[in-house]
């Protein structure tokens, strides 16, 4: 299988290039500093050098074009302003949504946020413009043709994965990072995903039955 990610050198993307080399796949990373393509090789991925923030819908559609998925893992990063939080968290996964279906790939998983349902919508505060853009960009995705699935993850960490998740409607819960890797790479694996939307925080089921079981 091959699965172009956009953010590739993202924590949780180089997580999922891991799992899906390892396994046999071909994982192909969209990275915009060209120093990281040598961390994504090292991986067993393919980089690809392209900003989402400035690429045409052309140009995403040919690095896309033959893959058996898209995975959305970009972000603008904590430390961004509002602006990156339009530009990236929203404008990129519309454009790579777009992209998908000019280029004829069906499947689209995505990295959100728990917390979008609940985003104020008139506050200036960095974390509730981020809350609009996700929730933005995921009712972008639902309303479009393609074969979605939005993984909104509790609050990240960097504890070693457990291969166990929680996933449904919640309230708040925290995940390492290679487990959301590891949802993904289920959700790939699992048609019954498909046009669902779950919240993933640390549990105590198996992720392919608990993704098995939505």
């Amino acid at each position: 299988m091959r699965v172009v990610i956009a953010g590739g050198h993202g924590q949780v993307a180089q997580h999922l290039e891991r799992m899906l080399a390892e396994r046999g796949d071909q994982p192909v990373g969209i990275v915009r500093n060209p120093g990281h393509v040598a961390d994504l090789e090292t991986l067993g991925a393919e980089a690809v050098v392209l900003d989402l923030e400035k690429a045409s819908v052309d140009e995403v559609a040919e690095v896309v074009r033959g893959a058996d998925a898209v995975v959305f893992a970009a972000g603008g990063g904590p430390r961004s302003g509002p602006a990156r939080k339009e530009t990236v968290d929203k404008g990129a996964a519309v454009l790579l949504a777009d992209a998908a279906e000019q280029a004829g790939v069906g499947r689209y998983v995505m990295v959100s946020s728990m917390g979008t349902d609940r985003a104020d919508p008139d506050s200036d505060d960095v974390f509730q413009v981020y809350l609009r853009a996700k929730k933005a960009a995921d009712e972008y995705l639902q309303a479009s043709g393609l074969d979605w699935t939005i993984v909104r993850p509790g609050r990240l960490t960097d504890d070693p994965g457990t291969g166990k998740v929680t996933v449904g409607t919640l309230e708040r819960g925290d995940i390492p990072r290679a487990d959301v890797a590891a949802v993904l790479v289920s959700a790939l694996d699992t048609p019954s995903t498909v046009r669902k939307t779950f919240d993933a925080v640390h549990g105590d089921q198996e992720i392919p039955g608990a993704l098995a079981a939505l």
